[in-house]
């Protein structure tokens, strides 16, 4: 007789009154639970033990309910035979008629999380204690059983049943969230510099708490002719869904860039990745792109929605690039056209990218925000105390989150380019 596959099953769970439903698989009706003690069995709230009892696994099937917590198996239950159709469908299964623990085995596959007890004889004690190796809860002796012991064996293994499940709950997330931090940290970008004078740093905050990776993104590449070329952008929203779309924005992107592609058609071609890789039509993307001359001393600058980069030169006070004459971001407009602005950087300079949330974080407990003019002010102020690089991005991350008096809601990209 084919034993019935495992049911979805959730973990041990009390009734409502605080009872115990107790399911006994013995093929004697007259056997081990039939003295009047048991029939005065209590849980833990004081409260009857239900008592149901199956002659095999099949009305064992029938009767396991989501009400019941514990089984009381008799390993002396004969076991079934197993015909050319009453194979186990699962392919894990490697017992024969021959072991001894066949029927725990197919009882614990066919109840993963109810508690399971062992009953067997006292001269059988080594079985026992392979019955529990194999996964039962406990096992009890017949010739020693009674009300009490049973009662207290029956809450012992219903409590370690759930302890056992919470630990490996707790182990799988762990587990998981180890191997998600591994993805995302795979999937941050590594600057393709390598031949550049230019120096790199780079800050990174997601606003998802216990994330690695936000909506924010950004990457530098350098292409055979000597252009250093930087991106960063900011997808709306801070969900997965936002982190995997600026994933796919950024490495379309470095693709794209690899392959000759650059300002407005570069641009229209990425409108086209988002439009087709967004979850919802009202998702939008804002970007700024610069590319960085071979000499270092000019740059083409594409703003789609983006705050303009802050450009630090010695001698000068920090201003922001041409911001006028900026596209749409992408996803709004289908025909929309992002113009390539000329600029010139000098010598010596740093050139601080960023996405908003670097400026809508709160001053104080009010509302008003940090803004493009506050975080002039900052970096300024920051760069005459001698600031440079890491450092200085250290800083600014760092007062920014002061200021906003929290840790910040909206998720953060800062990247430096130095020169000089």
């Amino acid at each position: 007789m084919p034993v019935p596959a495992p049911r979805p099953a959730e973990p041990p769970v009390a009734l409502p009154d605080g009872g115990l439903t107790l399911l006994v698989i013995e093929d004697d009706p007259g056997g081990a639970l039939s003295g009047p003690d048991m029939a005065a069995m209590t849980g833990a709230s004081g409260k009857p033990v239900r008592i149901r009892t199956a002659r095999n696994l099949t009305e064992a099937a029938r009767l396991l309910t989501d009400d019941v917590q514990c089984i009381l198996l008799d390993l002396a239950l004969p076991p079934l035979e197993q015909t050319s159709g009453a194979r186990s469908a699962d392919p894990s299964d490697e017992t024969g008629p021959s072991d001894e623990l066949e029927t725990l085995r197919r009882v614990l596959r066919l109840a993963p999380h109810q508690a399971v007890l062992a009953l067997t004889a006292e001269a059988d004690a080594e079985r026992a204690a392979e019955a529990v190796r194999v996964g039962a809860q406990d096992y009890l002796f017949r010739d020693e059983l009674d009300g009490r012991v049973l009662s207290r064996a029956i809450r012992y293994a219903v409590e370690r049943k759930r302890a056992d499940f919470a630990q490996r709950q707790l182990t799988e997330t762990r587990l998981r969230a180890q191997e998600n931090a591994r993805l995302e940290r795979g999937l941050l970008p590594h600057p393709l510099l390598a031949g550049s004078e230019l120096r790199f740093a780079t800050r990174y905050r997601p606003g998802r708490s216990r994330a690695l990776l936000g909506g924010d993104f950004y990457d530098t590449v350098r292409t055979p002719d000597g252009t250093v070329h930087a991106m960063i952008g900011d997808v709306c929203g801070h969900g997965p869904d936002e982190a995997a779309l600026g994933v796919s924005l950024r490495i379309a992107w470095r693709a794209l860039t690899l392959s000759g592609l650059c300002g407005d058609e570069l641009l229209d071609t990425l409108q086209q990745v988002l439009e087709h890789e967004r979850a919802d039509e009202e998702i939008f993307a804002t970007l700024c792109t610069v590319d960085i001359a071979p000499d270092g001393r000019s740059a083409a600058l594409c703003l789609a929605g983006h705050p303009a980069p802050l450009l630090v030169r010695p001698g000068h006070a920090p201003a922001l690039l041409p911001q006028e004459d900026g596209g749409p971001a992408l996803g709004l407009l289908s025909q929309a056209r992002w113009p390539r602005q000329e600029v010139e950087l000098g010598d010596a300079w740093s050139l601080l990218m960023y996405t908003d949330g670097l400026i809508e974080g709160r001053i104080g407990a009010g509302t008003r925000r940090l803004g493009q003019e506050g975080m002039i002010e900052m970096v300024t102020r920051q760069v005459k105390e001698g600031l440079r690089g890491e450092g200085l991005l250290e800083a600014a991350v760092a007062e920014v989150r002061a200021l906003n008096g929290e840790e910040l809601t909206d998720d953060l990209a800062v990247l430096l380019l130095e020169r000089g």
